[in-house]
């Protein structure tokens, strides 16, 4: 892959994207042709003020929450972000820089009503700094992150990872180890992730960072909490430390003998062409796990056999299963690896329109209720679009267009044959509900899911 794509495309025209892309190549490059060389002098590149302005740029568009120092991105704007970026510069060259705790806050898991999961919210200037060094250091472990690795890397998306699904059981990999890593983010040991990345990086400015970074901690319920395990989730660096450590299971695993390996980030995927290749694959995954203090999560863990008319298994927000299409003759259509949204991804979807169209939102013109719903429905589709989802798509419309009628009927005493009216009958366009008829692309084996653009997911590895 080129090292251009590793600038975010986060970034606003005002920084120099030009001069931080022709850094990434060549240290790109000069790790891609040297596998053992170890980097030297990288807090000066950290240090750069393009750098800093790229990493400003991409923590603005992510428009995060303030961190426990209470400060926001438009605090910084009023009080100068040139001034500000001068600061971090001047903390982070004379050894000065001490990060914050970050803010943990618990956020519901999509599609599981009731279930939290712990985000780290960090400050600003500190998601800058992580920022930063991210641009840096992606560049170098990029050159030696494997093709069977997808999730939070440059041109690699999780469409990749699905297209390759579709194309392994194409050709025959029919059995499927589905598991994901227990508490991923927060189990992996700090000692043993640093000495990973001291086998490419020995600048000891940026190991010294990278250190007050992991041990920053986070505060919950007013107490500060430092552990010696965890890479913060939600932190600018935790998914590239996260890639760095799991590396080692992508380096060990041998496709021939376990299957194609997919690894999404935590979530990983075998396919596999017998059932005693599955079993070994899984086993063979234990291992690699334990010997990296991490192991799978038994209630995600499971071999499924995919055969027409039988289960299938859930990877990425699909849900995946063979099945047969209507041929010509009974009997005769075609085998084929199918998806569409899987039931927690519907739930959610659910879960947000029904909180776009609460009650206690009757006060909002109808057009803002109406603006928020295809708002949702635009991102949630764009991602689901490639599958075979149109009953799904149809289903999830119909309930936003249910939503629709009761946030009106709500607005005339609760009259909902009148709002049935309204929406179905009296309003041409169904107050501009948009549609999602007609955007499906279903995926193809051995074709790119994008029409006239390749897939990225490189060589397998043999």
């Amino acid at each position: 892959m080129s090292a251009e794509v590793l600038a975010s495309p986060a970034a606003s025209g005002s920084a120099p994207l030009g001069k931080v892309r022709a850094l990434q190549h060549t240290l790109y490059r000069a790790a891609k042709a040297d596998p053992g060389r170890r980097f030297h002098a990288l807090m000066d590149k950290v240090l750069r003020r393009d750098v800093l302005g790229l990493a400003w740029a991409a923590v603005g568009a992510n428009n995060g929450a303030p961190g426990i120092d209470k400060l926001t991105l438009a605090d910084v704007e009023e009080y100068g972000v040139s001034r500000f970026l001068d600061e971090i510069q001047a903390e982070l060259r004379e050894g000065r820089y001490r990060p914050l705790p970050a803010r943990e806050v618990l956020i519901p898991k999509p599609g599981q009503p009731g279930a939290l999961r712990p985000l780290a919210i960090a400050s600003v200037k500190d998601r800058v700094a992580q920022a930063a060094v991210k641009i840096v250091l992606e560049s170098v472990f990029e050159a030696d992150f494997l093709p069977c690795s997808f999730g939070f890397r440059p041109k690699r998306a999780a469409h990749d990872a699905l297209q390759v699904v579709i194309d392994e059981a194409w050709r025959g990999r029919r059995w499927v180890v589905e598991t994901d890593i227990a508490d991923c983010f927060t189990a992996i040991p700090h000692d043993q992730l640093m000495r990973e990345v001291e086998k490419r990086v020995v600048d000891q400015s940026v190991l010294k960072l990278l250190r007050l970074i992991l041990g920053a901690g986070v505060m919950a319920e007013g107490s500060v909490r430092k552990a010696v395990t965890g890479t913060p989730q939600g932190g600018n660096v935790s998914p590239l430390m996260c890639n760095v450590y799991l590396h080692q299971v992508d380096a060990a695993w041998d496709v021939r003998e376990h299957g194609v390996l997919v690894r999404y980030a935590d979530d990983l995927l075998v396919m596999c062409r017998s059932r005693q290749q599955a079993e070994d694959a899984l086993a063979r995954l234990r291992v690699l796990l334990a010997e990296l203090g991490l192991e799978p999560k038994e209630a995600k863990t499971r071999i499924v056999e995919l055969q027409v008319g039988g289960g299938g298994f859930d990877f990425l927000g699909f849900h995946h299963r063979l099945v047969r299409s209507k041929g010509h003759q009974k009997g005769r259509g075609t085998v084929f690896l199918a998806r569409w949204p899987s039931d927690k991804a519907r739930q959610h979807a659910r879960d947000r329109i029904k909180e776009l169209t609460l009650r206690c939102r009757q006060l909002l013109p109808i057009e803002y209720i109406v603006e928020d719903l295809n708002r949702f429905l635009a991102g949630w589709a764009a991602y689901f679009r490639y599958g075979h989802s149109t009953v799904r798509f149809d289903k999830i419309r119909d309930y936003a267009l249910r939503r629709l009628v009761i946030q009106i009927a709500g607005r005339h005493k609760g009259d909902r044959r009148r709002g049935s009216r309204l929406v179905y009958r009296l309003s041409p366009n169904q107050y501009g509900l948009m549609s999602l008829h007609g955007i499906v692309a279903a995926p193809r084996a051995n074709e790119p899911w994008r029409r006239g653009k390749p897939n990225t997911v490189g060589e397998r590895r043999r």
